[in-house]
């Protein structure tokens, strides 16, 4: 028996609560969805309506909540410590998951740097790129120069242990991302991101860079021609940006960035923090087109959607240019109070052998198959302009007029009224704008997804009528 009633929380919620992208002046006009508890794919409120977590609890639940393996695999882990510090100390989840991680990484990915969440992982990428070729400019090869590539045994050039040498070279300080791109909140990642409608108001706070149109290959090319001497890394989410809308990208066009990236000598850093782990149908989306990138950043789904953890995966050459005397100064000045929890570590473990045991990809690409047809007849409605989907990443854009290509008034908020809808037919959903996002937890089954299609299918034809 709950202590509380639904609608005392949801008083208590407006009095003291500020929830992250929410106008408060409608939140307080509305009645709020109380989670009290979850079970499989479905969440359940106060009062006891159950509906279906039809994006994963923002992006990250791959088997459904309260999941047996991944409960007992925090409940050992809490009978032997639930934190540690990762500065000075180490411990076996941490160990273990960075194996098992490079083990199913693309190739050429050798070390593991633990952080929190997506923005962190993103945030520390930026950071390694940016002290990696600060320490280029510091030290130089002992035998002609890096260039950027292999292996190579360091010697000092410079008395000075931190900042890079003035003058000569040119110092790639700078990064190319992609204009709709988004990589978190922090102002790190915020710098590299391209959503104008999150960033914008935050402009004088960020770095400068070079930001191009996704998919266009002659104007990143150009961009790098031109600047790489200055360019450290290109930061990019792989074939489809979520946060923008499901923006997919066209095919090869990663493919095509990343040699570029190796022809000019700059750094490629994928952000797979929401297409990882399988939600594109491959364990990461740089797999289908081949790339290995210098830096990958992980998060969501790396716990089953449990606890939150993240990390950026780099390769041995960015690793060794760190290497050195501890007076040199040349290590990674970067950290995180949770850095590595051991009970985060240890789900991400359970989750992984999940996995392998219940052979996930195979289950995700065939309801991405069912996807496609189930949301095919929604492409001839006269309100639906484009739907996209990559794996189990499926956007459905809204629009007023078809035929003449004019949008809906942001005040009316047509996606909201359309997941609105949806909540009543039992699919819980949440918007980008006009933009219908649906992500349901990897492991739904194929009864389930017809649930969600369904709900989402009727409410569009209701509110757009």
């Amino acid at each position: 028996m709950n202590r509380f009633s639904g609608s005392r929380l949801a008083r208590w919620d407006k009095r003291h609560i500020w929830h992250p992208f929410t106008q408060h002046t409608e939140w307080e006009s509305r009645e709020p969805f109380v989670v009290e508890s979850g079970d499989g794919v479905w969440i359940r409120d106060q009062n006891g309506r159950r509906v279906i977590d039809g994006v994963s609890s923002l992006w990250v639940n791959v088997w459904g909540h309260h999941r047996k393996e991944l409960d007992q695999a925090i409940i050992r882990q809490l009978k032997k410590i639930s934190h540690c510090t990762f500065l000075g100390l180490s411990h076996e989840p941490a160990i273990l998951l960075a194996r098992r991680l490079l083990e199913i990484a693309p190739r050429g990915l050798t070390r593991v740097f633990y952080s929190d969440n997506g923005s962190t992982a993103v945030e520390v990428a930026l950071k390694m790129a940016y002290q990696y070729w600060q320490l280029q400019l510091i030290s130089s090869p002992l035998e002609g120069e890096d260039g950027g590539g292999g292996d190579v045994s360091m010697k000092t050039r410079t008395p000075h242990p931190i900042l890079p040498p003035q003058g000569g070279k040119a110092y790639k300080s700078k990064f190319v991302s992609l204009k709709e791109g988004y990589h978190g909140d922090t102002l790190g990642s915020v710098s590299v991101g391209g959503v104008d409608m999150f960033h914008e108001r935050f402009r004088g706070l960020l770095f400068k860079g070079f930001q191009v149109k996704p998919g266009d290959s002659r104007e990143i090319e150009k961009v790098l021609k031109n600047h790489h001497r200055e360019i450290a890394a290109v930061v990019m989410e792989p074939l489809i940006q979520g946060a923008s809308g499901m923006l997919v990208m066209p095919k090869g066009y990663l493919r095509h960035v990343a040699r570029l990236c190796r022809k000019y000598n700059v750094l490629l850093i994928v952000d797979e923090v929401a297409t990882g782990f399988g939600r594109t149908g491959t364990m990461f989306a740089c797999e289908q087109e081949g790339v290995s990138p210098d830096l990958l950043c992980i998060a969501k789904s790396v716990t089953g959607g449990y606890l939150p953890l993240a990390a950026t995966l780099t390769s041995e050459k960015i690793y060794r240019a760190f290497l050195g005397k501890f007076d040199e100064f040349k290590h990674f000045f970067h950290g995180h109070t949770y850095t590595a929890n051991p009970l985060a570590c240890a789900v991400a473990l359970a989750n992984l052998e999940l996995y392998r045991k219940e052979k996930l990809l195979h289950k995700i690409r065939q309801r991405t198959k069912e996807l496609a047809a189930g949301l095919e007849p929604l492409k001839a409605h006269p309100h639906v302009k484009e739907i996209r989907q990559v794996g189990l990443m499926a956007g459905i854009e809204l629009i007023k007029d078809k035929k003449r290509g004019i949008p809906y008034e942001p005040g009316k908020r047509m996606g909201m009224a359309v997941c609105d809808a949806a909540l009543q037919k039992g699919v819980w959903l949440r918007p980008l704008g006009d933009v219908i996002v649906i992500m349901p937890p990897l492991a739904i089954s194929a009864k389930e997804l017809q649930i969600v299609i369904r709900a989402v299918t009727e409410a569009i034809r209701e509110i757009t009528a």
